[in-house]
């Protein structure tokens, strides 16, 4: 299965040694199987003045890796998010983590949530009408060997 991934560079080698941390699942190497998603993020380096690139991977699943699969945006999905975001870094427990995609209006009610002013039962119902977006965080570069090789890149224009 192919999947994708935006930056200003291109990426023929990832890794997660160039991570930010407190993302929606931890510190890792992002991907998605959108690749709509992908463009509109790369979208924004342009914005930025910056080239956006498109990097394209061919993505394998490893027998033998530990892969953390969130099918909705649920309970469970809230909770992992939320520690991740504040410095909680749940990531390491996994090597793939697979799930949803914390988007603007979901970033919007998970800020909500974050600061108190909505419960988990209002931020999960507000969630539930959400079709979740396909992220892949990749948390080690075992993880990213074993499962990822590098397709092409291909420069984004708006």
């Amino acid at each position: 299965m192919l999947i994708y991934h935006a930056s200003d560079i291109i990426v023929d080698k990832p890794d997660t040694l160039h991570s930010r941390s407190n993302l929606d699942f931890g510190k890792g190497f992002y991907a998605t199987v959108i690749k709509e998603q992908a463009e509109r993020y790369a979208q924004k380096f342009i914005l930025r003045n910056r080239k956006g690139i498109l990097n394209v991977y061919e993505y394998t699943p490893t027998v033998g890796l530990n892969i953390k699969l969130f099918e909705a945006y649920d309970s469970e999905w809230l909770d992992f998010v939320a520690a991740c975001r504040i410095g909680e870094d749940l990531s390491q427990q996994y090597d793939v983590i697979c799930g949803g995609i914390a988007n603007d209006r979901v970033f919007n009610t998970l800020d909500l949530y974050f600061s108190n002013q909505m419960t988990k039962e209002e931020t999960l119902k507000r969630l539930i009408y959400e079709k979740p977006n396909q992220q892949f965080c990749f948390t080690n570069q075992v993880a990213i060997d074993r499962c990822i090789k590098f397709i092409e890149s291909k420069e984004i224009k708006i």
